[in-house]
């Protein structure tokens, strides 16, 4: 069958599985029907369109052998998806939008424009267009892009759930709601009644019969902590609304189904899903397909994030990265493991950046190959904001390599370097040299820096000569690549010790580092052939030292089973354990909220001390899931000898599992879970390579989207300590230096809150989509305990045009095209369209969606613009997108499919018939067409 019908089979089921839905529109849950799972079924059913129009344009075959994310992923790839490809950072892209999704039953529970409660329709409707404003201006910074996403899809589907759309009778998305041109009229007026009394609070449908006669629009109210509400409305109804028992009692929320409501909670649930893939098609189309996919994970492996020091005495290290980014771009192009994207921050004293990021290897080749060592008196350096602006831009879990051979003069972001590294879960791997005319002493108070930052994020610390730099960059080929996995992680102040690790059958390249000096070492496998660290070539693999760095990788016929491997040193030493392949987990430490829906929030500090630490965590498998099985999952400190505290599992659905582990080992652990391959039948164990500990501070703080150029924003934040009370200092910064105030000290009563409001100004000349990343850490006297909050923002100007560009076809010529469609590839077809964005602020691109022939168009700075199309016989679709210098866009769809029977149509709220007299190549344009515009 055709590509088309494949997509409305899965379409069609995933309606289905919405429709039998019994569950509220909670922000997590095991049903289908709550505000994640509607989440996650229009991101997948958007973005397998997006697949396929990818794979249509591109000539390949998109094919998913399965349902999950994983096969979907590995399918939209196309011919680059070969060996081990890990969906790893698009699962993590999808959590994301879900986790924000979630976040605004706690962050904004008592805001009525938030949930279009209280008839707030127009102020709803505001939060939507400046969130999706924010998105478009910050599509290629995807961190911030999702969580705005998130947010404003809940908004947008509360608006269902919350008012009487559905109750109105329509089936139909409003989509006034995210066309703010559209006006939104008709809401009843503050006096005028809209629900009758509902003594039990149980009532199916209590709207007044005039309302819906009127087709007025109204919605709940929802009285948190306090019972008021206007004479007559309609409350929201449930045991957390204290309006609902004032008269007319009960409510009108549609967000759980109940007896007698069944037909109107379904008819919101597709009305929500229907409205979010309309929210998700305006903003794909703004990105463009590609970009699209890449703001939600869908791209090749690896980010390579290059922080090099340009001093003067770094010519040998700037040579020695020139030489790697050049490997890595030669020997990798092509392949899976081919970096999705390059990013390069280079420092000196003291000045660091610009930041340079491209998709394009040779730009990265030609800006890495400007790089020369200059300047730089004293031995310390910028080293740190350097990093500090790589951690910002890079995405989360990257692999970022810093080149120095300084100590960083900027040593006091230590603690917000550790708070990011955290919070974005990326690895840092420091490659230190000892420089010439330098005192040693400063390469080694620089390297214990080094060395706690590198540890924390679960990277490495190598500290070789000059001379030795090219023997360790090694390191940067082997984990630039794909689906790269830990097995284990630990750390050691001195001593011998003997560490077990468990290999899997589908583990591949498989690699052991270890890093410290006055060591030795020795591997055995599960038959019990062993190879020591004098045995440079030996029974189990090759071993490679240069400087404090051993590099092991095992021999492809390794066995599986539980290996041991025996350290003995007197100095500090790391041991991290790695191999390739697609079987791994993603984690958010959370905590649990109460409310009108409760759910689960992510943390970005530590997790509070004292309390059972809790995961929401989602294992990946070779075919989704489902395809493996879990077996523990725990807690385990990494640099001291102690058992896996291990937690106990609930299943939410969807692939989510609450991990609650109630003894948090102290000090820095890491999360280690052991499962079994049902595809292999083989046992696997997995670490999380970010360390965390507990802290009894805690610091929230909340932001909502996006700031204006020139305009301060205030961010109200506030910190508790559960231990001891007294001062606690305050420290913010943010990655763009923007001006701000705060607090430097706030007072401590232990068990209450202080409040603080933080302010930032982006100077007015700040371009429009530039996210700012800012950290507000929190210490009690002496530093005893601290904690952080970390938050994106976006920095957007105010826009005023909202009008979709037009696009209007004005002559087709197909006469040519031939009835047979077997003759078609020997004749063309073109057709012209006029496109113009009116008094707006102008067309910015025209592209083709659908369509595989050649498009052409006037300079974008007419007017008017003339568009022209040509294309084979055989290509009978066309579909072409304007798209304005603000993100508004417009289409223009045609089809020359020869009618046979009565004259075909592409209707706009269902598939297109299905009868026997269309043939089915006819029956396959029409299905691709309808699914496009539907």
């Amino acid at each position: 069958m055709c590509s088309a019908l494949h997509a409305l089979a899965l379409a069609l089921a995933l309606s289905l599985a919405l429709l039998q839905s019994s569950v509220a529109f909670v922000p997590t849950g095991s049903g289908a029907a709550t505000h994640a799972s509607i989440t996650r079924t229009a991101l997948l059913q958007k973005l397998k369109e997006t697949c396929q129009a990818v794979a249509d344009s591109s000539g390949y075959e998109f094919n998913p052998t399965g349902p999950s994310a994983e096969e979907l992923f590995r399918a939209c790839l196309g011919p680059t998806a070969t060996g081990e490809v890990s969906a790893a950072k698009f699962n993590a892209a999808l959590q994301e939008v879900k986790h924000q999704n979630a976040l605004v039953d706690l962050d904004f529970v008592a805001s009525a424009p938030h949930h279009f409660n209280s008839e707030a329709f127009l102020e709803g409707r505001g939060l939507i267009t400046k969130g999706v404003v924010s998105i478009k201006a910050n599509i290629q910074n995807h961190q911030t892009s999702r969580k705005m996403l998130g947010g404003v899809l809940h908004t947008l589907q509360d608006f269902y759930s919350h008012s009487n759309w559905v109750e109105l009778g329509n089936t139909e998305p409003f989509a006034n709601l995210i066309q703010p041109n559209l006006p939104i009229e008709n809401i009843a007026a503050k006096d005028t009644a809209t629900c009758s009394d509902c003594a039990s609070g149980n009532c199916p449908n209590t709207i007044l019969a005039n309302i819906l006669q009127e087709n007025k629009l109204t919605s709940g109210y929802m009285g948190i902590s306090s019972s008021k509400k206007p004479k007559g409305k309609c409350s929201h109804g449930g045991a957390k609304d204290l309006t609902s028992a004032v008269e007319p009692r009960g409510g009108i929320s549609k967000d759980e189904r109940r007896p007698g409501n069944e037909g109107l909670h379904e008819a919101a649930v597709t009305a929500a899903t229907r409205a979010s893939l309309q929210l998700l098609e305006d903003i794909r189309g703004a990105a463009g397909d590609r970009d699209f996919l890449r703001l939600m994970g869908i791209d090749r492996s690896s980010v390579v994030c290059f922080v090099i020091d340009t001093t003067g005495s770094m010519a040998d290290d700037i040579a020695a990265a020139k030489e790697t980014v050049y490997k890595i771009i030669d020997s990798k192009k092509g392949t899976q493991d081919e970096p999705s994207e390059y990013i390069l921050v280079p420092f000196n004293d003291p000045d660091f950046g610009p930041l340079t990021r491209t998709t394009d290897p040779e730009v990265m080749k030609n800006e890495i190959s400007k790089l020369t060592a200059t300047g730089g008196g004293d031995a310390p350096e910028m080293c740190l904001s350097g990093l500090q602006m790589a951690l910002t831009a890079a995405p989360a879990s990257s692999h970022i390599y810093v080149f120095t051979d300084a100590t960083p003069k900027d040593i006091e972001l230590k603690d917000t370097i550790s708070a990011l590294t955290s919070s974005t879960k990326s690895t840092v791997t420091y490659q230190l040299t000892t420089p010439g005319g330098r005192k040693r002493r400063s390469v080694t108070a620089s390297f214990n820096d080094y060395r706690d930052l590198a540890l924390a994020s679960g990277g490495q610390a190598i500290h070789v000569t000059k001379g030795q730099l090219h023997e360790a960059t090694g390191i940067i080929l082997d984990t630039s690549t794909s689906a790269l996995v830990t097995v284990l992680q630990r750390s050691r102040s001195s001593g011998s010790e003997t560490f077990t690790f468990l290999l899997d059958e589908s583990l591949r390249n498989i690699t052991l580092y270890i890093t410290g000096s006055q060591m030795t070492f020795t591997i055995s496998n599960p038959a019990g052939v062993s190879q020591s660290n004098t045995q440079l070539s030996g029974g189990l693999g090759t071993i490679q030292s240069v400087g404090n760095l051993w590099r092991i990788r095992l021999d492809d016929d390794k066995q599986t089973g539980t290996w041991k491997i025996q350290m003995a040193s007197a100095q500090p030493y790391t041991l991290k354990v790695t191999g390739q392949n697609t079987i791994t987990f993603i984690y958010d430490y959370v905590h649990a909220f109460k409310g009108p829906h409760p759910g689960y929030a992510p943390i970005t500090g530590r997790p509070q001390a004292g309390r059972p630490a809790m995961l929401l965590l989602s294992v990946m498998g070779r075919k989704g899931p489902a395809s493996v099985t879990v077996g523990e999952v725990g807690l385990i400190p990494v640099s001291r000898a102690g058992p896996v505290s291990k937690g106990s599992t609930t299943d939410l659905g969807n692939g989510d599992i609450l991990v609650t582990v109630d003894a948090v080992p102290q000090g820095g652990f890491v999360v280690i879970l052991t499962g079994t391959d049902l595809v292999s039948g083989s046992q696997f164990q997995r670490q999380s390579t970010t360390q965390m500990s507990v802290s009894k501070v805690i610091v929230t703080a909340v932001a909502d989207g996006s700031v204006e150029p020139g305009q301060m924003l205030s961010i109200p934040f506030n910190v508790m300590t559960e231990g001891s009370g007294g001062p606690c200092s305050i420290n913010a910064r943010n990655d763009r230096e923007f001006p701000m105030t705060f607090p430097m000290n706030v007072p401590l009563t232990t068990g209450h809150y202080a409040n603080g409001t933080l302010t930032i100004t982006p100077p007015k000349d700040t371009p429009s989509g530039t996210d700012v990343t800012l950290t507000i850490m929190a210490k009690t006297s002496a530093a005893a305990d601290s904690n952080y909050a970390v938050l994106r923002l976006s920095v957007v100007s105010k826009i005023t045009d909202f009008v979709r560009p037009t696009c209007k076809v004005d002559r087709v010529a197909a006469d040519d095209c031939p009835t047979n469609v077997s003759l078609c590839a020997s004749f063309r077809w073109n057709l012209s369209a006029n496109v113009t964005d009116g008094n707006g602020t102008g067309i910015d691109r025209i592209t083709l969606r659908q369509g595989n022939g050649v498009l052409s168009h006037d300079a974008l700075t007419n007017l008017d613009i003339e568009a022209s199309y040509n294309a084979s016989c055989c290509s009978q679709i066309v579909e072409i997108v304007a798209v304005d210098k603000v993100g508004n866009v417009g289409t223009c769809f045609h089809s020359i499919a020869p009618p046979v029977g009565p004259t075909p149509t592409v209707p706009s709220g269902g598939p297109p018939p299905l009868g026997p007299a269309r043939p089915l190549w006819v029956l396959c344009l029409l299905l691709a067409a309808w699914m496009a515009r539907s």
